[in-house]
Formats: C-alpha cells, structure tokens, sequence
C-alpha cells in the first residue's frame, strides 16, 4: 500500500517507519526543511530506541523517503495520514491549525480516492471539521474526487514505541464507510495477529478514546501522589499501599507509582484538551481539574522537602541533578517536572550540576527558552557526561527520572563525592532501610524518611 504521512515529528515518524516496515511504500512529509534534510542523512530529530535502525533499514529498501514535497505527498498514496502536532492553546484547547492545513492541502492537491487519517490527537468534532476543510477546496476547485475521513488514534508509549505500534493492544479505527474500513483492516492487519483486537466505531467515539485513555491514566498517577502526600503525614508506606491496592484486578498495578507528577506530549496536554471541551459543552469535567491542580502541586513537592531540610543552605550550594527527561527512554522535556524544579532550585540561588542519559541537548534548548525564565541563571547550569562527575562536591542530589542506570550506582562513591550524602528521590527507586544502612540521608515520595 502507499502511505503518506505528514508530521515526522514522534507520531509520524514511528508510524512511517512502523508501516514501511510491514512492507509498506511511505513517504513522510515535513515543512521543516532542517528535519527532512536530517532524515534524508539518516539522522533521527528525536530519541526513541530501535527507530534510527529501522528507518535506516527502511531507506535502504526504498520502502519510506522523506520531502517538503507537499502536492508530491498527496498525489502518489491513497493513504493520507495527518500526524501534525496539536499544541494546547491559550485556554488548554487543542489547536488545529496544522491539522486544517493539511487537511486544505489534501483538498488543493488530490487528484483521486483518498482515505484521510487523523493519526494526530485531536479534539471530538475534528473529523467532521477535516471533511469540510478538504470539500471546501474541492468545490473550490470544481471537482468532485472521493475521499474519506478516517480516526485512528495513536496509544504510543515513548521509550516503547516500536514495540506499541507493531504489537499494539488495541487499533482504533472511527469509520463509517465500508470501503475505508475494509482498506484500514488490510493496512493493520500485519500487526493484528488477533481480530478482537481492532476496535472498529463511529469517528466521534474514537477521537474521545483517545483522551479518554489519557485522562484515564492521568487521573491514576494523580491519585497516587495525593495518596502519597497522605501517607507522608500519617506515616504509612505508600509503597505497601500500591501493592496492596494494585493487587485487586478491578485495579490493576500499572500507573500507581508515586513520583514528582507526570509530564510528556500527550496526558498533560490531552487532560487540559478534554477540561475544554467539558467547558464548551456545559459539562464541567471537575475531576479531571481535580487531577491536573494535583499534577502541578507534586512537580513542586521536592521542592518543599528540599526547603524543609536545607532550609537557607540552598543559597550558593551546589546541587546534584540526575534525570531531566520525563521519563526514561526519551529526551522528551515538554512538561517533565525537571523543568520546574530546576526553575525553583535557581530562584533559590542554588548552582545546578545537571545529568541525563538522552536529553542534554533537549536541556540546553530548553532552559535558555525566552519563556523558560532562566536566562539571569544560565551560568549556574553546568551538564555532566558522567553522572559521578555530577556528584563531585554537591551538596546533595535530587533524582527526577528513574533511568535504569541510576538504579544500581555505586553507592560508596557516591558516598566519597558528595559533600554531604544526602538524596531526594523523586521516583523511588531505592529503598529507605536499605540508604539508612549504607549511611544516606534520604528522602523520597510517600514513604518513611
């Protein structure tokens, strides 16, 4: 089958490359010159483990190319995949204008059957404002070509993302003609094994699955940490709580660990989505403003333990950092907790030694952002390579992301290079008993210090 996909940014890009692999004929469509051109040199414009191999692998079979060739990308594939990003607006809404200028692209250059796909996280309603958006056009153009309108939600995990596409737990697909539902079983049918697992429904069902999922799971971490937040002041281990509620299979274990709040391109972003819709049709989603408040009062938690312990120390003392990325497997930034308590540790006058396994140079983009606000701390940031060289002479250390090398470091050394063996884990990931023993001082989420 021939696909485009337009977007080669996370989504579009694991997707091209997914599709291509399952013997597919892809070409990925980008107005990012800089991007392309990357990608034409077989260089990856983000970090997701086995993608730079696959998409390599791919460009030597000639099963996927990548061009700001827009009227090229519509013209040569049925499938027309829109995979653009939708940045939450001034309100939280989901903006769609890269969506709708697809969309008038598709509109402006086909020139026969298409079957159009919202792969992009969109808004319910966004289906029918595509379909509009092209016939627009089309009528503008006095032709009358077919096309469809199809949803097909993405539920991709950064740092797994290979694995979610070509063995995923579900496939959503809202469709309502047989022709492009036929179509979009064939094209996922090398990665559905198992029928039961490709969920067909109307297009305005599937576009509120996938907020509905992420809320889902959002409102799971949310609900946690406040529980964690308890447990701190009433002395229970919430460790001991997470296993002891997990193991109910109504619940289930996944997303019940506490740590410093979530992050990413999709639940902080999707939750605030589906608050605005609520809000635009009279139904308030209260819970789910319940869940983002709790979000951005945890991101700040360590915060408060660091004050409570270091107090006025903080000024001028060097801190530690490990882990800046919102989670492991990724040099994702958008969102993470890093971002706000390297802001409040600055504004406190500390002086940061920061590390991270993949997003460094995300890092250094980052912070010196206009709007980041950190532009008067900027030489009070310094990167480590070596996360030990971090160590050196820090007053203390904050663990923000539980990347799979920090779990078993060397705790002697460590010992030895902090000025004061002192450790906030944000992510729990090492037992307090066990840090007591080996003669830290150690704080972490929900659990006994």
């Amino acid at each position: 089958m021939k696909i485009t996909v337009f977007g080669s940014g996370y989504v579009g890009l694991v997707a091209g490359a997914c599709f291509a692999e399952s013997g597919n004929q892809v070409i990925c469509v980008d107005v990012d010159p800089h991007k392309i051109e990357m990608l034409n040199n077989g260089k990856m414009p983000i970090y997701e483990p086995g993608l730079e191999e696959m998409v390599k692998r791919n460009m030597r079979a000639g099963r996927i190319q990548f061009t700001t060739d827009l009227a090229f990308g519509v013209r040569a594939s049925l499938f027309q995949f829109i995979a653009v990003g939708t940045p939450p607006d001034e309100d939280g809404s989901a903006d769609l204008q890269y969506v709708l200028s697809v969309a008038a692209t598709i509109g402006e250059h086909m020139e026969g059957e298409k079957i159009v796909v919202d792969k992009s996280t969109v808004p319910v309603g966004t289906g029918d404002k595509v379909r509009a958006q092209i016939q627009k056009i089309l009528d503008r153009r006095g032709v009358d070509w077919e096309f469809e309108v199809v949803s097909n939600p993405e539920f991709l995990r950064e740092g797994v993302a290979l694995k979610d596409f070509m063995e995923p737990d579900r496939v959503v697909i809202g469709a309502s003609a047989p022709s492009a539902l036929a179509s979009m079983k064939e094209l996922y049918a090398p990665f559905m094994p198992e029928a039961d697992k490709l969920l067909v429904m109307d297009l305005r069902s599937a576009e509120m699955t996938k907020y509905a999922a992420n809320s889902l799971l959002a409102t799971k971490i949310s609900f946690m940490n406040e529980v964690s937040q308890l447990c701190e002041q009433v002395g229970a281990n919430v460790d001991m709580v997470r296993v002891g509620i997990g193991s109910d299979h109504r619940i289930g274990p996944s997303f019940l660990f506490p740590g410093v709040g979530y992050g990413g391109s999709c639940f902080p972003k999707d939750v605030q989505a589906l608050v605005r819709t609520g809000a635009q049709n009279q139904c308030p989603m209260e819970l789910l403003e319940a869940v983002e408040q709790v979000n951005e009062k945890q991101k700040k938690s360590l915060l408060v333990k660091v004050d409570r312990v270091l107090g006025q120390q903080i000024q001028g003392k060097k801190l530690a950092i490990w882990g800046l990325s919102f989670k492991p497997q990724t040099d994702d930034m958008r969102e993470a907790p890093s971002r706000v308590i390297v802001k409040g540790l600055l504004e406190r006058g500390a002086r940061l030694h920061l590390h991270d396994p993949e997003a460094m140079a995300e890092a250094k983009r980052v912070f010196s952002l206009p709007e980041e606000g950190l532009r008067d701390y900027l030489d009070h940031i310094h990167y480590h390579q070596d996360f030990y060289e971090a160590l050196e002479g820090a007053e203390a250390l904050l663990i923000l992301t539980e990347w799979h090398e920090f779990h078993r470091p060397d705790f002697a050394r460590m010992q030895k290079l902090l000025r004061r063996p002192l450790i906030f884990d944000g992510r729990n990931i090492y037992h307090p008993t066990k840090m007591k023993e080996k003669g830290f001082e150690y704080y972490s989420v929900g659990r006994p210090a």
